[in-house]
């Protein structure tokens, strides 16, 4: 069986380095933080490969459409997949995905916020696979997210005992 590792080379995905903090911003906290057997993941935004925040920005529904919304919830389980994996030294230590919290910067009268938080789960059970990958979601409209990005997603993981 293919290790998660693999799946994202054939697919020819690249998880980002940490994400580079616009100048000024503090982060006091930390993007993984493991407590027995899960793994409760801050929330994230889409990064480029080398960390910075990817364009492009603004909300759904007046400055992006449903599929670019889609595009930054994918490069959002990319940048949670590369804190994941810096926090546990290996994405097959994942038992289960159990809950994800998807935020979707909407302009008033947006109410697409599933289609586009599913960028974020398909990619997840591509890779993961349907047991594993399978979880509980919300995805909610928000009237801001930081820096004005489009998304914004935590979640929370079971590991491997």
């Amino acid at each position: 069986m293919a290790t998660v590792a693999q799946r994202l080379a054939g697919l020819n995905l690249v998880l980002p380095e940490p994400i580079k903090a616009p100048p000024g911003v503090v982060l006091p906290f930390q993007f993984v933080r493991v407590v027995g057997t899960r793994a409760f993941i801050s929330g994230h935004g889409p990064t480029n490969p080398d960390g910075s925040i990817a364009a492009p920005l603004g909300k759904l529904g007046r400055d992006l459409t449903v599929e670019q919304g889609y595009a930054a919830a994918r490069l959002t389980a990319l940048a949670i997949l590369g804190s994941l994996e810096r926090a546990l030294g290996d994405l097959d230590r994942i038992a289960a995905w159990s809950r994800v919290f998807g935020m979707v910067n909407s302009a008033p009268g947006f109410n697409r916020q599933p289609s586009v938080i599913n960028g974020f789960s398909d990619l997840v059970i591509e890779l993961f696979g349907a047991q594993v990958g399978a979880h509980s979601r919300s995805a909610v409209g928000m009237a801001e997210l930081p820096y004005d990005i489009p998304v914004e997603i935590e979640a929370e993981v079971e590991l491997h005992a």
